[in-house]
């Protein structure tokens, strides 16, 4: 189905180097470009427990060491981010946002399950297959097991937790059991699969089944046993619909498509986008996933009305998806359950300022639904966890450390020679699993070990354990991908390619990146006109030249869409002879270039505009702080030792004076922009200072973001505009763009309402109105910053992805707008160094001006390769987060315990959240873990959650001191190592007593 379109013919330039001056009238650069749950019932019940003493000693003994271990929940409410600059320290740019995208296409139809399904209905449930480029498995994945990842795979085995302890908070408030008073036993649960505590064995036993707990459908315990997992024949979980079911069903809307989500801190919590943008749809325990994991693209069934309840939905104001702290959340519902007496806790609700029941108000008809059809596996089905050894059985249990993954019986075989003589010794140990099947009929998965990591806790093993998960391709290149690029080096330009090029080496052109950056793709130039206008260059490294269409370089670039930045290093996409060298625009090196340049007014207007290929020789390498230095400072004389190493072809003053002028325009770029309507939300970012030797974490600090940054972004934004303008103009129907869709209806309204109670004029109607809204009537002292960070981060939450996407597939233009930036169009290419959807994009334009190959590539396959870029994009800014939080985690436990000031973000009944001030990390904080706190007092004003802390006295002479809490309150926190590894916590101090 590949064709080639014909690009359009445009006149060449005077020099006949296959480019093209379009002139524009004088005009504004942006106003050009512009004008162009409620949980259903539970279906469990308990049965007593009837198993041989050995067998229910050996299932304790998993649950008990699982609690030990440390545990890495995975938020789906992360900030997605879409930079346009170097991502080491670059922060992120306007189009940056959290969500959950769902595809609303069918990829890669995924139907093991249903025997009977042939590949011609498949053709008709989804006319297009997966990319060749993404389809293709990891060969390192290979390398290390070769196993069926057919079948539809998993979910927690928590589904089969019997203990009382893995109940509901609700539940144990309303057991008639007394709880034991004085000290609070510690008795860990594990997320996933069997437990058994000694002291609640007996209890059980006379426990009746309606003070069955909630959850998934429970199964007796010797039915688990009698056949490695299953049980004994009956279904755990429903068949899937037969392809023409779901296809039917999709098109009658009696189904529905979209990604799931499974609460990191809730695992038998679940949702999916509703289609009309009201609240998610639902999905009640683990049988109403049926088997599928976080991330899948999945068909649901909504159920009948009078299985969707009236539901208390999911607070998208003060409820914060965070990570870990699942352990924190077993041990604090211990305390709540088994030591009441302790901590007495009171709840009230007040009524709204219309008079209306804040419980009416909250409590509304959630669509439940069920999971019928999985379409694309889009979890990588490989865990990292822990071996758990069963007495008389053929397999080992892994317990995977992230929760919403089931338990996995792997063969013995897998295991270590030793294992079963010496158990104890792999207790600390990291493994890969890959989950092969997950049979109908059984609440455990089956897999396979793949490798074995290390020690849990080490920085090591535990990325490598975060990679694997998320499928990010860190193996070497191989022979094949290596022979394509340059055999003869040192490389140089030919003199034919030079010829067909616009020859800019003796023009000031510079880079500025981030201080450590090695792969330099973007570079500007700034240079005065006589008629005191600017020609201003964006100069971008010309990828394509090296990275031919359909060698094994393209494809395997195209499989892996992204570098991925972790903390401590760097997993390029392309192989470092091109990322750091040949592509990347050293200094005093000639480099072939694709480059934008404008003829702009001192105000920012777009006199003219030129696209072509360029050679350039960049004639310094500045950093952030070198640029900043100069914009500071402007009358400041730089002497040669204070900037690196500089072309004797161009004078400090000449470079100094370029980065002033483009600093200039920046400003009146940006004001235009937000004047426009344009909206930015940034959120802190942590950067570390690392040993170089060990590369353990030596300090940390929030990243600045600074004139200088904006400087960058704002070209590379201008630069984004106007190619994006460009290739749409020639290729309509193939173009790559980037759109950005609106935030969702239902989170907004409710995001309103919250703010309107709690006294804030926030205004959500357009992009423009929340910008300003975030930038006013915040306060202006020493927290002003605070209270707009935690302001930032709820607006965030109903925040959509943005999405590359293929011209062709969507026939409304309306549908392509960028709502943070508030333009029309946009798309990806001053990074194609690290990203292959800008590959794409360099390759479009090309063809556009006559200056690179013609296009053999068809609309489906740029459909399928921006999904592809959109899943990869999702993945590796998930992994950069991970990569922070372990190295953080690190430095809590090495330089610890960690006193700052803290602001709160949101609160719970329980539990509030707060945003770290010193090291812009959140965290919450569970009022049962607080040493000396004698009572909480939580309360609703309508939306507006409130919290009084009641804490002891060492004097019983005196009161108790009241401490209240509430959103933007001031606290004085501490973070401190927990006993598991790469795990801390935030624990509130005492406040003093009034003297």
């Amino acid at each position: 189905m590949a064709f080639s379109p014909k690009a359009k013919r445009t006149p060449k330039n005077k020099d006949g180097k296959g480019a093209q001056n379009l002139p524009k009238p004088q005009k504004d650069a942006y106003s050009r470009l512009l004008n162009q749950h409620q949980n259903g019932k539970f279906r469990s019940y308990l049965q007593e427990f009837v198993e041989q003493q050995s067998e229910e000693n050996a299932t304790t003994s998993v649950s008990r060491s699982d609690a030990n271990r440390r545990k890495k929940g995975h938020s789906e409410s992360s900030y997605f981010g879409d930079s346009v600059s170097s991502p080491q320290s670059r922060p992120m740019l306007a189009d940056t946002f959290n969500s959950f995208h769902a595809d609303k296409t069918f990829h890669q139809v995924t139907c093991a399950e249903d025997p009977g399904t042939n590949p011609g209905m498949l053709e008709k449930l989804h006319k297009g297959s997966a990319p060749k480029k993404a389809s293709a498995k990891l060969k390192k994945s290979e390398k290390d097991i070769k196993a069926s990842t057919s079948l539809v795979g998993s979910e927690e085995g928590d589904a089969q937790q019997l203990s009382g302890s893995c109940g509901e908070e609700k539940t144990r408030k309303k057991s008639k059991k007394k709880s034991s008073k004085g000290h609070l036993e510690k008795k860990d649960k594990g997320a996933c699969g069997l437990e058994v505590d000694a002291a609640e064995k007996s209890a059980n036993k006379n426990v009746k089944a309606s003070q069955a707990l909630k959850g998934s459908r429970q199964i007796d315990k010797k039915d688990i046993n009698a056949k490695d997992g299953r049980a004994s024949g009956k279904q755990v979980f429903e068949q899937y619909m037969s392809v023409e079911d779901v296809s039917a069903g999709l098109k009658r809307g009696e189904l529905i498509q979209g990604v799931l989500r499974i609460n990191p801190k809730k695992y038998k919590e679940a949702y999916i986008p509703s289609p009309d943008g009201s609240a998610d749809i639902f999905l009640d325990g683990i049988s109403a996933r049926n088997r599928a994991l976080n991330g899948d693209v999945v068909v649901v069934k909504v159920l009948p009305l009078e299985q969707s309840q009236a539901t208390k939905t999911p607070d998208v104001i003060v409820e914060a998806h965070y990570n870990g702290d699942d352990e924190m959340v077993s041990k604090m519902e211990k305390v709540s359950l088994n030591d009441k007496a302790l901590l007495t806790t009171q709840s009230v609700e007040h009524a709204t300022t219309s008079n209306t029941p804040a419980s009416s108000s909250e409590r509304t008809t959630q669509k439940n639904g069920k999971v019928v059809f999985i379409v694309e596996k889009k979890h990588s089905r490989a865990v990292s966890g822990f071996l758990k050894f069963l007495p008389n059985k053929r397999f080992a249990m892994f317990s995977p450390v992230d929760h919403r993954v089931p338990r996995v019986n792997v063969p013995l075989a897998d295991c270590p020679a030793d294992f079963t003589s010496r158990p104890g010794d792999y207790e600390n140990t990291l493994f890969i699993c890959r989950i092969t099947q997950w049979p109908a009929d059984s609440n455990f998965a089956e897999g396979r070990l793949a490798k074995t990591l290390g020690q849990a806790g080490e920085i090591e093993p535990e990325t490598e354990g975060i990679l694997t998960e998320y499928g990010v391709d860190f193996s070497e290149f191989t022979e094949e991908v290596l022979n394509c690029l340059p055999q003869d080096l040192p490389w140089s330009i030919p003199a034919h390619e030079l010829s067909t090029r616009r020859d800019l080496r003796k023009e000031c052109i510079f880079t500025i990146d981030p201080a450590t950056a090695r792969d330099l793709d973007d570079a500007l130039s700034c240079k005065q006109l006589s008629d005191g206008n600017f020609e201003v260059g964006v100069h971008i490294a010309d990828v394509s030249y090296f990275v031919k269409e359909g060698n094994a370089l393209d494809e395997l670039a195209g499989q892996r869409a992204t570098s991925v930045y972790l903390v401590q290093k760097v997993i390029p996409m392309l192989p470092r002879l091109l990322c750091e060298e040949l592509c990347s625009l050293n200094p005093l090196t000639d480099r072939l270039t694709f480059s934008v340049i404008w003829k702009l007014s001192p105000e920012g207007k777009i006199l003219s505009e030129w696209f072509g290929r360029t050679v350039i020789c960049s004639c310094i390498k500045l950093s952030y702080d070198h640029a900043q230095s100069m914009i500071d400072a402007p009358d400041k004389h730089f002497s040669p030792e204070e900037l690196p190493a500089c072309s004797p072809n161009h004078s400090i003053i000449e470079i100094q004076e370029a980065v002033l002028n483009l600093h200039n325009i920046a400003k009146q770029l940006r004001a235009q922009r937000f004047e426009g309507g344009a909206l930015r939300l940034d959120q802190l970012k942590l950067s570390f200072t690392l040993d170089k030797e060990s590369s353990m974490p030596q300090g940390c600090y929030v990243y600045q973001y600074r004139d200088s940054n904006k400087l960058v972004e704002e070209f590379m934004l201008l630069a984004n505009m106007a190619v994006g303008h460009q290739i749409y103009r020639s290729y309509p129907e193939l173009a790559l763009l980037r759109r950005h869709p609106p935030p969702q209806t239902k989170m907004v309204d409710d995001m309103q309402e919250f703010f309107d109670q709690m006294g804030l004029d926030i205004d959500f109607s357009s992009s423009g109105a929340l910008h300003r809204s975030l930038n006013e009537n915040l306060g202006d002292d020493e927290y002003t910053a605070a209270r707009k960070e935690v302001i930032t981060h709820m607006c965030s939450r109903p925040m959509q992805m943005a999405v590359y996407f293929c011209a062709g597939a969507l026939k409304d233009e309306k549908l392509f707008r960028h709502y943070a930036l508030n333009v029309p169009l946009y798309t990806h290419f001053t990074s194609p160094i690290r990203r292959y959807a800008d590959v794409i994009v360099h390759r479009l334009l090309g063809a556009s001006l006559n200056c690179g190959p013609r296009l053999s590539v068809s609309g489906e396959e740029v459909h399928q390769q921006a999904s592809h870029c959109n899943d990869r994009k999702t993945a590796s800014k998930r992994v950069q987060e991970l990569s922070s939080e372990l190295f953080f985690a690190v430095f809590v436990k090495e330089c610890g315990p960690l006193d700052s000031e803290a602001m709160v973000m949101g609160v719970l009944d329980q539990s509030f959240d707060v945003l770290v001030l010193r090291y812009g990390v959140q965290k919450r904080i569970y009022c049962n873990s607080l040493e000396g706190l004698k009572e909480v007092e939580f309360r609703k004003v309508g939306k507006k959650p409130e919290m009084t802390l009641v804490w002891e006295t060492d004097d019983p002479s005196k009161d108790s001191i009241k401490q209240e809490i509430s959103i933007f309150t001031l606290l004085n926190v501490q973070l401190k190592a927990d006993g598991a590894p790469m795990k801390y916590s935030a624990t509130l101090k005492r406040p003093l007593a009034p003297m």
